[in-house]
């Protein structure tokens, strides 16, 4: 399981998401993420039909999408998802 994250560096809503990541990713040391920033990705942009960053992409094992967010997210409610997709 994986999530996969977009954004970009002049992205507002994407700098208020960073800090919160770092947390999450602490607290779960488990949970696999990797980041893309999308000005250089766009191949992964639109395979993963990317319109809006900040967007979170929720992978299962097999790397098939369960779950995607978009825009910015508060901890609590961010940190629930993710227990949620862990203990799937």
């Amino acid at each position: 399981m994986k999530i996969l994250k977009f954004g970009a560096a002049w992205c507002n809503e994407c700098l208020v998401m960073r800090p919160m990541w770092d947390e999450i990713e602490k607290t779960f040391p488990e949970l696999i993420t990797e980041y893309y920033e999308a000005d250089d990705n766009e191949e992964l942009l639109k395979k993963y039909k990317i319109e809006d960053i900040p967007s979170f992409i929720f992978l299962d094992g097999d790397d098939n999408e369960v779950s995607r967010l978009q825009g910015v997210q508060n901890k609590d409610g961010l940190e629930s998802k993710v227990r949620e997709f862990l203990d799937k």
